[in-house]
């Protein structure tokens, strides 16, 4: 049997309590100092007895764990009946050893405690051990039971097949039986329903081609008035959706600002007091107009006009610097070179002042503040700035209005939807003068003055809202559109609106059915009148549908065309 840690510990203290009795009763015959080697040489055998059962308690202990329990009582026992007979010993032999018998009790009971804390740790383990294993015993058997119905399954699986697979072979074996039926009657009937046309066209007496065409012809027609008609009540659906939704903003937004358009021309009339006042204008030798002329930068025209002069040039603030400094010669009546010069500089001193004004009362009427001076004048010069003749200054304004009004719509920042509007356009003032498109002039002009970053993005993206980073860009780009295709914001010269026109009438003309068009209300509208009796009412709707799709692929206009289809019967009568 192996011998534990105890058992030694027994073993060694029996041992020496045997030597203490063996040197009792050998006491006479020995000296002090040959008991005290004895017990030295005793204590060192017991230490390297104490040792070697280290050693071999230390290689024993994992097979002493599977015994532990049984050795523990069996210790126990042991323990109690040794501390019994060692009590008893000991009282009986000597008092002497009876503390260190106490001591060595001590530790072997500090070593049984140690061991059982490990038995108790062990067993916890072994106990978790146990129950993972029955965790896993368990889904096993889940995983088992699974298995064993999914193999029912299958297999249940594998004879619903064979035997659908029977019903489908006798099923195919009856189809084929059916199949070669249904051959022989198509045949039948093919060859019935070639008689029954032979008998139909000796009835009507038309050719296969004829009838034929006569069912395509009439499959058309009725083809086409379902046509119609779909396309007509689908464009009443989508014109009732689309109006209640649209016109909340943009109809609510272009009514409040129906603001006035001016159109700025390239040339200024100047009114004289007098035919006799063109020739001191133009001084001894031409030295008046060359001087003016030269200092103004602009062409000084006179011609026949009776008391007026012409004032020309392509900038319109040189031709406001001009016309105001004329006006100024005129009143004194002292007209050469110096007093010109003069009077040139005194109203560009006034232009600036004037300029700057306008573009103060610019900013106040959109409702814009915290402008920089500088951006103040250079907004000012759009007054005197046209686009397709339409004023830019005024356009940024209503601009400015409509961008806060939708914005207010939407619960976003109307003063910064304002200031983006007044100011998307501002590159316009000085892109005469400075390399680049008017959005690259803005965008700079915008970083310079230290304008929001909204303010710039609407200004850099009022022509491709697609692009735009902020929302502010795309009510610019929505309030820029609303403002130049407004009906009369923007004027064209009469040879394109003829043009327009024509063209206009000739697209509506050039479909089948139509007897004649006219384009009304300034190209606004074309009027269609169809001939009744080959466009029906159904058909008036898809016509009316085919002229404006035309319109828009072929043609540029400003705002939209209405196109108006006329469907009238008249009966005419005379009484004799």
């Amino acid at each position: 049997m192996t011998l534990t840690l105890l058992d030694l510990g027994l073993i060694l203290l029996v041992l020496l309590l045997a030597g203490a009795l063996l040197l009792r009763r050998k006491g006479e015959d020995r000296t002090a100092e040959d008991t005290r080697r004895l017990l030295e040489a005793a204590k060192g055998e017991a230490r390297e007895v104490l040792e070697a059962a280290r050693k071999e308690a230390k290689e024993i202990l994992e097979a002493a764990r599977a015994e532990a329990k049984a050795l523990r009582q069996e210790a126990e026992e042991r323990a109690k009946s040794f501390r019994q007979e060692l009590e008893s010993e000991l009282k009986r032999r000597s008092e002497a050893l009876e503390a260190e018998a106490k001591k060595r009790l001590q530790e072997a009971e500090e070593r049984l405690r140690a061991e059982r804390e490990e038995l108790k740790a062990e067993r916890e383990r072994l106990k978790a051990l146990q129950e993972e294993l029955k965790a896993e015993r368990e889904r096993l058997k889940g995983e088992r039971e699974e298995l064993r119905r999914e193999a029912e399954r299958l297999s249940k699986r594998g004879e619903a097949l064979d035997a659908r697979a029977m019903k489908l072979d006798a099923l195919e074996e009856s189809l084929s039986q059916r199949e070669e039926a249904l051959r022989a009657r198509e045949a039948q009937l093919q060859e019935r329903e070639g008689e029954i046309e032979r008998r139909l066209y000796q009835v009507a007496g038309l050719s296969p081609e004829e009838a034929q065409r006569l069912i395509l012809e009439r499959l058309d027609r009725e083809l086409e008035e379902e046509k119609a008609q779909r396309v007509r009540a689908a464009l009443e659906r989508v014109r009732l959706e689309a109006r209640k939704e649209a016109q909340k903003i943009l109809a609510q937004a272009m009514q409040r600002q129906a603001s006035e358009t001016a159109a700025q021309l390239a040339v200024s009339v100047v009114p004289i007091p007098s035919d006799a006042m063109k020739g001191r204008i133009i001084g001894r030798e031409g030295r008046n107009i060359r001087t003016f002329e030269a200092l103004t930068g602009v062409d000084l025209i006179i011609d026949d006009t009776p008391e007026a002069v012409l004032l020309s040039s392509f900038n319109p603030i040189r031709r406001e610097i001009a016309r105001m400094a004329l006006e100024e010669l005129l009143k004194d009546g002292r007209i050469h070179p110096s007093r010109i010069e003069e009077v040139v500089e005194k109203a560009k001193q006034e232009m600036k002042t004037f300029i700057y004004e306008r573009g103060e009362e610019a900013a106040l009427e959109a409702g814009v503040v915290g402008l920089k001076p500088g951006l103040i004048q250079l907004l000012g010069r759009l007054h005197f700035r046209s686009s397709y003749g339409q004023n830019v200054l005024k356009h940024s304004v209503q601009v400015a209005h409509l961008a806060g009004i939708m914005a207010a719509e939407l619960g976003l920042d109307a003063a910064l939807a304002r200031r983006a509007g007044l100011l998307h356009d501002i590159g316009k003032s000085v892109d005469r003068e400075v390399e680049g498109s008017h959005v690259e002039i803005g965008i700079a002009l915008a970083r310079r003055f230290g304008e929001p970053l909204e303010v710039i993005d609407g200004i850099a993206h009022h022509h491709d809202p697609e692009n735009a980073e902020t929302v502010y860009a795309v009510l610019v780009a929505t309030a820029d559109a609303l403002s130049a295709a407004r009906p009369g914001a923007r004027r064209e010269s009469l040879e394109e609106y003829l043009q327009r026109l024509e063209a206009l009438e000739r697209i509506a003309l050039s479909f089948p059915g139509v007897e004649t068009a006219f384009a009304v209300q300034a190209g606004r509208e074309v009027r269609v009148i169809v001939k009744p009796d080959k466009i029906t009412d159904a058909k008036a709707t898809l016509l009316a549908r085919e002229i404006a799709g035309r319109i828009e692929r072929e043609m540029n206009y400003p705002g939209q065309v209405q196109v108006t289809v006329v469907r009238e019967t008249r009966a005419v009568e005379y009484a004799k």
